[in-house]
């Protein structure tokens, strides 16, 4: 399924996009998806991204669990004690 995508680029980058799409008698998305695939394979990114990675970045952590837990219960503490004054 195709999406929309809107982005700013430059004038001059829209006009080369049309110059190769009518020089390769084909359309301005085929033109830019063909860019973005063999870009992709240039710098080696095709397929090797790993979305699992990117998304439980969480659970990298500086602190232990138990650091965590008492910095969270002491915010809670905190808050507490100053709605009840």
């Amino acid at each position: 399924m195709d999406k929309i995508l809107s982005a700013r680029i430059d004038e001059e980058i829209i006009q080369k996009i049309s110059l190769i799409a009518s020089e390769l008698k084909t359309t301005k998305k085929k033109v830019i998806e063909t860019a973005i695939q063999e870009y992709a394979e240039k710098i080696g990114k095709n397929g090797k991204i790993d979305v699992l990675e990117m998304t439980l970045g969480a659970w990298n952590r500086d602190e232990t669990a138990e650091e965590t837990i008492n910095s969270i219960k002491s915010a809670f503490k905190r808050t507490m004690v100053r709605h009840q004054e």
